[in-house]
């Protein structure tokens, strides 16, 4: 059987595609390199002024100003979500409940627009090649704060959803 097949590949008939390199297969022609322009390392659009330290103060401390406030608002929010029980979605106890989420959710971005800052001198830094051990201290600091409240808006987001 295996050599009727190998025949068929060396037949003189037409039927079958020849296998030698045709004109378009072959390369011609010149090619140049394109041509790159440097890595150009981005401005920092923070919203804070001076050294290093200054701009990582001044974003931990909008941060931590953040994250008080929330604090202070959760036990309300926590009383607001546990006077809701689960009723109905559309009562007006589950809608004071989505408003009182709503603003814990408002108070956290606050502290990730913090994050997000420390983001962009982290990555600038990077892109620098410069030390990045105080920013990655102030970013640490930060996600902690952050995921302390996500904890916080994810039990009571369960307490809420039917």
């Amino acid at each position: 059987m295996g050599v009727l097949a190998l025949s068929a590949c060396a037949s003189p008939s037409a039927d079958y595609p020849s296998l030698a390199i045709r004109d378009v297969e072959r390369a011609r022609g010149q090619f140049e390199p394109i041509a790159v322009d440097p890595i150009a390392v981005p401005e920092v659009p923070v919203s804070y002024e001076g050294s290093l330290e200054e701009r990582l103060a001044g974003l931990v401390g909008a941060a931590r100003s953040a994250h008080q406030r929330f604090v202070a608002s959760a036990p309300a929010a926590r009383r607001t979500v546990a006077a809701t029980g689960r009723t109905a979605v559309g009562s007006s106890a589950w809608g004071a409940a989505q408003v009182a989420l709503a603003d814990l959710d408002s108070i956290r971005s606050d502290t990730a627009i913090a994050l997000a800052d420390l983001d962009i001198l982290y990555i600038a830094a990077a892109i620098a090649a410069e030390d990045r051990a105080q920013i990655d201290a102030a970013r640490s600091l930060v996600i902690e704060l952050v995921e302390e409240e996500d904890e916080l808006l994810a039990e009571l987001r369960e307490r809420v959803e039917p």
